[in-house]
């Protein structure tokens, strides 16, 4: 059983900027794919980022390239989400997910933490 756990939510103005963490238990994180989803107020969870064992990343079209950017640290078993240039649609909860077998699925889910970005 692998638990995740995110941290470092909460509420920030427009323009400013939160690093959301994640850490996944299991000897073998650094194999782990590991994302970052949210869910706005009212719509249905999307994709924001991933990151596989190689640091390679992908985002969520324009959305929010350039602005959030995901990393990890294998050492600590711990992932990042650094977002900057905040917007109020930016608002949602954001979810980590950890995917343990290459190709799989998501198969472990944190409970999510707030962002809420104030205009």
């Amino acid at each position: 059983q692998v638990q995740v756990v995110e941290s470092g939510g909460g509420l920030v103005q427009a323009g400013g900027s939160l690093r959301l963490s994640c850490t996944a238990s299991g000897r073998t994180f650094s194999s782990y794919t590991m994302a970052w989803f949210r869910q706005p107020p009212g719509k249905e969870r999307e994709f924001v980022a991933s990151i596989i064992w190689n640091d390679r990343s992908t985002y969520n079209g324009d959305s929010v390239k350039g602005r959030f950017t995901i990393s990890r640290d294998n050492t600590k078993n711990t992932v990042y989400l650094q977002m900057n240039s905040l917007k109020p649609e930016d608002t949602a909860v954001y979810y980590c997910a950890a995917a343990t077998a290459q190709g799989a699925s998501y198969n472990y889910w944190g409970q999510g933490t707030q962002v809420t970005v104030s205009s």
